[in-house]
């Protein structure tokens, strides 16, 4: 693929992720075969459509609850994410309010909520809570650390939630200049815990139809190729591939973002740098990374690759170009010992963006429509506090859950093309810029202020 990085002998490029390599990539099953009627349709079989039928059975469990997938459950963001569930807000406190706090408690306790049902449901998804290391290499991160853990503080996150740390307390990263930790976050493997969950939910008698996409939304009606399906409610659950169901294409972006995985690095590796245990890895950079240690000892690293293409469109198979490759490769100078190894795998997904940056989850009494998404990144741990939330939404009963600043948050539309795609792009190509500048600068660089000022990030 490409003279720049060493490939393994069985090197694969897509093919949905590496995290359905041991067990394969499922066949889908039985899709709809005409008209159905239930009590809620549910559109999407990810994370946060499989979370809402799973609590709505279990609340409820004789609601007819169907679910439509367009080609398998996980084959979308759940199945090919980095497997960070984490405790961090999909979006800025400064946007929810002064209720934010609110959110960010509910954030913390979902991880345990998602841990305690993969025990209960016998859910074997490599998880463990081993938190998350941030580490800052230039004197701009740095800065940039420090100040955000100040800011948590203002929003009432304590020392026991976030704090800063020695480099190499945890981890021992390459150029560390400064680091932080919290213990609110949990290594998954995420397509495991995406097909356990989908076992657990048909196994409560909820009707999954893969296979079978919905062009289109209304009050009351899924509709597909293969038939319609009517309920009270119809729950949209699509994140990234919001913008193919019918006067949704503005709706949230759908945003690229690729991943590399390593061979198995041997024991010796892992002394060297310190990493015993299931930490998350992030830095403080504007093209930020994100990595784990796998349950079989290899390292998953993630970036943005080619963030968006024109119009909204969606490479579904997980192709991920040469260049993002090579840049993928280069982060493992944050482990120089690691380059003895090659690339096993790479692959792409699409994350939901709304206008604003920041996740919503609504259910409107009157049309029965609802939804929940545009998480930014951080759908592991969203999904399911959107999937509990949309619960008590339909069920139509007010709790904690439903009074949570982000119900029924109203964000504006993405802008025509070619704006959209202008603007992202821009965003990206300055962000870059600014990084590489920022190598020789103890503060942030203009040009990611400026890109942060034009797309609202």
């Amino acid at each position: 693929m490409t003279a720049h990085v060493p490939l393994s002998s069985g090197f694969v490029n897509g093919d949905v992720s590496f995290w359905y390599r041991s067990s394969g990539v499922p066949s889908p099953g039985s899709r709809l075969d005409g008209d159905l009627e239930a009590d809620v349709v549910i559109v999407g079989a990810g994370y946060t459509g499989l979370w809402t039928a799973y609590y709505l059975k279990r609340a409820r469990p004789s609601l007819r609850v169907v679910v439509l997938e367009q080609e398998f459950a996980g084959f979308g963001a759940s199945g090919r994410n980095g497997g960070w569930l984490t405790g961090d807000l999909a979006g800025s406190h400064e946007r929810y309010g002064q209720d934010a706090r609110r959110l960010q408690r509910e954030m913390y306790a979902s991880i345990d909520e998602v841990i305690a049902v993969c025990e209960r449901e016998g859910i074997d998804a490599d998880l463990v809570k081993g938190g998350v290391v941030t580490v800052a290499r230039t004197p701009s991160q740095a800065a940039r650390l420090r100040a955000s853990v100040a800011s948590a503080r203002a929003w009432g996150i304590g020392e026991d939630d976030l704090r800063l740390v020695e480099p190499g307390e945890h981890l021992r990263v390459a150029g560390t200049l400064a680091a932080s930790w919290s213990p609110h976050c949990a290594r998954v493997q995420p397509a495991k815990l995406v097909q356990g969950l989908a076992r657990a939910v048909r196994g409560l008698g909820v009707t999954i139809h893969e296979r079978t996409p919905v062009t289109e939304i209304s009050p009351g009606r899924a509709i597909t190729p293969y038939g319609t399906v009517t309920a009270r409610h119809v729950i949209r659950a699509t994140e990234g591939f919001t913008a193919r169901i019918k006067g949704l294409r503005r709706q949230w972006l759908p945003m690229n973002s690729s991943m590399i995985v390593t061979e198995p690095l041997p024991p010796s590796f892992w002394d060297e740098v310190g990493w015993q245990g299931a930490e998350l890895l992030g830095d403080m950079a504007h093209y930020y990374m994100y990595a784990q240690r796998t349950a079989d000892d290899r390292i998953a690293f993630g970036g943005r690759g080619r963030p968006y293409l024109y119009g909204s469109r969606v490479d579904t198979r997980g192709h991920t170009h040469e260049w993002t490759v090579e840049a993928l490769w280069r982060l493992l100078d944050f482990f120089p010992a690691a380059r003895s190894s090659s690339v096993a795998h790479t692959w792409s997904g699409v994350l939901g963006v709304p206008r604003d940056w920041c996740s919503t989850v609504h259910v409107d009494p009157v049309t029965g429509l609802g939804w929940a998404g545009g998480y930014t990144g951080h759908g592991v741990t969203t999904a399911n506090l959107a999937g509990r939330t949309l619960r008590d939404l339909v069920l139509g009963e007010r709790t904690e859950l439903t009074s949570l600043p982000w119900v029924g948050r109203e964000v504006r539309a993405w802008e025509p093309e070619p704006l959209r795609w202008l603007g992202v792009h821009a965003m990206y190509r300055l962000y870059r810029v600014a990084d590489h500048r920022e190598r020789s600068m103890a503060r942030t660089s203009a040009l990611a202020r400026f890109a942060d000022l034009i797309t609202g990030h």
